[in-house]
């Protein structure tokens, strides 16, 4: 600041509001107690802010006062319910009341979604019951339906695992077994599909006149995780790239936050360890979905050079490189493909897709024709209206006694427009021969994209990735046992356990994921007597080891699983659960024998 500032000048200051303090309250328990001034030390309330602050806010009579830091909770959203009015006509107080919910609690979260639902994201069961009473009873005051708590996935990608079902080598498994999964694949993927042995998808668009070949790779796990933690950091890149793309004023991006690229990009040239990660930081075209999560999009072309992704580290701002045409479809296919997977339309999580060809060299040769068509034929028609005009001004000067002379400019205005009519005629010829009866070449290209990168994803061993929760339970020697049952019951694991120093109690820590978190709490309070209470707390994203499509195809997992294979596969269970709740197709035998199901009793 300069010496002429004081501190009642209007700085335009991000992110500040000018408001009034109407009242000061003490608290004084479930009281409020209204008072003119707050001694120091005590807690207080401040009346006359809802219009201004949403979370956490510094309240200062200084603009110049630095902002404290906003609250940082440990506990993480994660289980999301869609609510709606009872009655239509109550949907205004509804809203209003997601409002004040929203500023009451800090860890809730209200969203609108693109379906139009209306969405509270809580942090657990009892947190998402609690935000359903206050709903009711405190904010909207209004009857109001919820949706089944829907619990989120992600779907990834693995390495091609080295053993079967039942810890088989996967090297020695009998002819039969390949066989049975060749026929599998070969059913799996379309006629115009080309898939490669090393997983590499070949597809053409609609019209022929573009191929795209896609690879798809799992990211190393120490990658996705610092995506994960960088998603802000990897927006404001993003936003800086699409500023100088569309040619707008470059965004201002502070020394701090360069630093912060800086160090992001030196983290992921470490993390990307490997030959076929060898420059892979330089090759980043796109992260996704939403262009900042943890997928990665690489531009292996040699006849294409794409700016960098590290456009803002550039100093001398003079990148020689430019952008393909159609290169906006590529990136709106991939992050199209990584906002909803194939297993259930979840977002994918740690994969990399790989652009290793894009042919567009029948697009080129068919727009060069059409131009070289249409300008012998604009040079034609040129000629036509020159001879054309200059025997209408003939005519005209030798009527120019009979009529008067506005008309003979009007036929001159008329005949100089023309051309330059024809010539945007020509433009929209050339734009036009890129639609055809499949739809626009941009549009075509998007979905072409994202049917490749699918294929190239199914190409490779598919998994689900579940939510789970850190679960610590404090409970005594004699219902250990029982705490253990209910959370093996539950696909839990335990990691740690441990006696709390001069007390009977143990302490056990564990992980659960959070599809199977509801009605945990309840369960382990009714079989321990309530001598065993648990905290779960969000805590990460982890691969489910089971195969969603798994089928059983060697000797050995025939005979240990049968022909059906109708045990439990967790991964299989949540996948229908997902695509049932979702409207999608669900594969599932209702009556597999329907002469079997008759029963036949005679009446007495």
């Amino acid at each position: 600041l300069s010496e002429s500032c004081s501190p009642g000048d209007d700085l335009s200051i991000p992110h500040l509001a000018h408001c009034t303090v109407e009242d000061l309250f003490l608290l004084m328990g479930k009281e409020l107690e209204s008072v003119q001034e707050v001694p120091v030390g005590n807690v207080l309330g401040i009346g006359g802010l809802e219009d201004y602050v949403l979370k956490s806010a510094t309240l200062s009579t200084s603009p110049v006062c630095p902002p404290f830091t906003p609250l940082n909770f440990e506990a993480t959203p994660i289980v999301r319910v869609a609510v709606e009015p009872k009655h239509p006509s109550e949907m205004p107080q509804l809203v209003r009341g997601m409002k004040l919910l929203n500023q009451a609690d800090p860890c809730v979260e209200v969203l609108v979604q693109e379906t139009g639902e209306h969405v509270l994201i809580t942090v657990g069961e009892v947190h998402l019951q609690r935000c359903l009473d206050d709903l009711r009873e405190r904010f909207a005051k209004v009857e109001i339906s919820s949706s089944e708590p829907i619990v989120p996935f992600r779907e990834t990608i693995i390495r091609p695992p080295k053993v079967d079902m039942v810890n088989e080598d996967i090297g020695t498994q009998q002819k039969i077994a390949v066989i049975h999964q060749k026929k599998e694949d070969q059913n799996k993927y379309p006629d115009s599909v080309i898939v490669d042995s090393d997983g590499l998808v070949t597809l053409n668009t609609p019209n022929k006149l573009s191929t795209l070949s896609v690879r798809a790779m799992p990211l190393p796990e120490a990658v996705t995780q610092l995506l994960e933690e960088n998603s802000d950091l990897i927006r404001t890149i993003e936003q800086f790239n699409l500023s100088v793309k569309e040619g707008r004023e470059a965004l201002k991006i502070t020394l701090t936050t360069l630093e912060a690229v800086q160090k992001f990009k030196q983290k992921l040239e470490e993390n990307f360890v490997g030959r076929k990660w060898r420059n892979a930081v330089n090759q980043i075209s796109s992260f996704g979905p939403r262009r900042c999560g943890p997928n990665i999009l690489l531009n292996r072309l040699e006849s294409y050079l794409r700016p960098s992704m590290w456009q803002c580290l550039d100093k001398t701002g003079k990148d020689l490189s430019t952008y393909k045409d159609f290169d906006n479809s590529i990136v709106s296919g991939f992050q199209l493909a990584t906002l909803s997977g194939p297993v259930c339309e979840e977002p994918l999580m740690g994969v990399c897709f790989i652009l290793e060809k894009w042919d567009m060299n029948k697009v080129q040769q068919l727009v060069q024709t059409h131009n070289q068509s249409s300008t012998e034929e604009q040079t034609t028609k040129t000629q036509d209206l020159q001879q054309q005009v200059t025997s209408n001004e003939n005519s005209l000067s030798e009527l120019e006694p009979i009529f008067e002379s506005p008309a003979g400019r009007r036929g001159q205005v008329q005949g100089n427009l023309t051309p330059a009519e024809s010539m945007a005629d020509g433009d929209c010829n050339s734009e036009l021969v890129l639609t055809d009866c499949y739809g626009p070449f941009s549009g075509q290209l998007i979905a072409t994209m994202k049917e490749t990168c699918r294929f190239a994803f199914q190409a490779r061993p598919q998994r689900l990735m579940a939510a789970m929760y850190t679960c610590e339970i404090m409970a005594t020697a004699e219902v250990l046992g029982r705490v253990y049952a209910v959370l093996s019951k539950r696909a839990g694991r335990v990691l740690q356990e441990e006696m709390k120093e001069g007390t009977e109690m143990f302490i056990i820590k564990a992980i659960l994921p959070v599809a199977e978190s509801f009605g945990f709490a309840d369960e382990i309070r009714k079989r321990t007597s309530g001598l065993a209470s648990p905290q779960l707390v969000f805590s990460h994203w982890e691969v489910m080891p089971s195969d969603p499509y798994w089928v059983p195809t060697t000797e050995e997992e025939y005979l240990h699983f049968g022909e059906k294979a109708d045990t439990v596969n967790q991964a299989h269970k949540y996948m229908n659960i997902v695509r049932r709740r979702k409207g999608l197709y669900v594969e599932e035998k209702i009556v597999e024998h329907a002469e079997k199901q008759r029963t036949l009793s005679k009446n007495k």
